[in-house]
């Protein structure tokens, strides 16, 4: 299936050498199927198939965070971890973690050089690209686990080439890039669980019923044996604890290190599929994993930084979110209600997001809090105009602002008269990469 063509926009980052030659080299154009990578893969010697055991992520919320529990907890238990995630915040390279490190520029460079030339100059797009130079640097670094999330949807995603992964995980299906994956909530879901492979275990977050449905008849199909969050185990918040009930064993772990009641569920997803790959993992690992974990851009509070620096001299508080779907409005929302429950302050949205998204229905969730936003665009041929944003933020039931820029939007922000505002920089993952690329103190390491 072939969709129109992906701008291919990465707001940093001219200095980023790899982006420019892969962006300069290879057609931006998505064409949802695995064909390309698989030929290029086996022109490598394949080694896909020479990988430790594979964790492999899909879900339209939570990826990203799961997979950060995941390898936290793996890393408390002294594991050597390989991680595929995207997209980059800052830099190319946040995208492929070798053993623990992000790889360097010296390796990604060699790599690319490699897969380049055995790809001959045939068709291939960027994040196939991009996914197997990945796969190739991970067969050939000693580690003990792989985690890989999937890039866009799972059934044709260039990282669905795994025969028998140790665990398939599927986090929150939701409404999001319809123009791919949709029309409707059961497609998105059969798209999702295309991750499934025979036999093999899948760890499943709560569902709406439409997608639970299609996961659970993939399952079957595959005899998957199919683990779902509040039927065959649960995960919940007890007195400031994440509590993890598997089949045979009761985990009381401390609260997730990553803010929001939400985090709760992406962390007891982890914790389960951790333990149906390593069953014998110490309660006290896990338990530091999950508090330990570090995901940017995910409810992250901000303190370095110029825009941090503002919020300061102020006596704010300043945080950064790239949720940028209805699912993820809610749980946004949700989180900034515990931070004015807990200290109650005004609340002030900065928000930017891509014009393909749903804005009204991620503004909706925070129509009964009445928070105060500022809307603006970002460096992106495909950023929401400030008119766009204006529109759907009234139709959600908000008194929507303007401004030229999120420097500008945190400024005005902060002028407000009265005690000094929780501003949330929030709308997607380019725009909070656009405020992390401010300053090298906030790069993601």
């Amino acid at each position: 299936m072939t969709l129109p063509p992906d701008p291919g926009h990465d707001p940093i980052r001219a200095s980023d050498a790899v982006i420019q030659r892969l962006r300069a080299n290879h057609p931006t154009l998505i064409d949802l199927t695995t064909g390309r990578v698989e030929r290029l893969l086996a022109a490598l010697g394949d080694p896909h198939r020479r990988l430790p055991p594979v964790i492999h992520v899909a879900g339209t919320n939570g990826k990203g965070s799961t997979t950060a529990f995941l390898r936290a907890i793996a890393e408390a238990a002294g594991l050597r971890v390989h991680v595929l995630t995207s997209p980059h915040l800052v830099r190319f390279a946040e995208r492929i973690r070798l053993a623990g490190e992000l790889i360097t520029d010296a390796q990604l460079t060699a790599l690319t050089d490699r897969v380049e030339a055995a790809n001959a100059g045939e068709p291939i797009s960027f994040f196939e690209i991009t996914t197997v130079l990945a796969f190739l640097a991970f067969a050939e670094t000693p580690a003990d686990l792989c985690i890989v999330e999937v890039g866009l949807g799972g059934r044709f995603d260039a990282t669905n080439v795994f025969d028998a992964p140790a665990v398939s995980v599927i986090t929150p299906v939701d409404y999001d890039h319809l123009e791919m994956l949709g029309p409707g909530l059961p497609k998105i879901a059969w798209e999702k669980a295309g991750i499934v492979k025979h036999g093999r275990p899948v760890v499943v977050a709560r569902q709406p019923d439409e997608a639970l449905e299609m996961i659970e008849r993939e399952a079957d199909a595959h005899m998957a044996p199919m683990l779902l969050m509040g039927r065959d185990f649960d995960a919940w918040e007890e007195r400031g604890r994440l509590l993890v009930q598997m089949p045979e064993r009761l985990l009381d772990l401390p609260a997730p290190s990553l803010f929001g009641g939400y985090q709760f569920d992406n962390a007891g997803l982890a914790v389960a599929a951790a333990l149906t790959v390593m069953r014998d993992l110490p309660d006290e690992a896990v338990g530091q994993g999950v508090a330990g974990a570090v995901w940017p851009a995910r409810m992250q509070r901000l303190t370095a930084g110029p825009l941090a620096e503002l919020a300061k001299a102020r006596g704010a508080d300043l945080w950064l979110d790239g949720g940028h779907n209805p699912h993820a409005g809610q749980a946004l929302a949700e989180a900034a209600s515990r931070i004015t429950d807990r200290d109650p302050r005004p609340l002030v949205l900065v928000t930017g997001m891509f014009a393909r998204k749903d804005a009204e229905g991620f503004f909706r969730p925070f129509a009964e809090m009445r928070p105060r936003l500022i809307v603006t665009t970002f460096d992106s041929p495909i950023a929401a105009s400030t008119d766009e944003l204006l529109e759907a933020a009234v139709k959600a039931g908000l008194s929507p602002e303007t401004s030229s820029n999120v420097s500008d939007g945190v400024a005005r922000a902060l002028e407000m008269d009265g005690p000094a505002p929780h501003v949330l920089i929030c709308g997607g993952l380019h725009f909070a990469g656009e405020v992390l690329a401010m300053s090298p103190e906030t790069w993601p390491t």
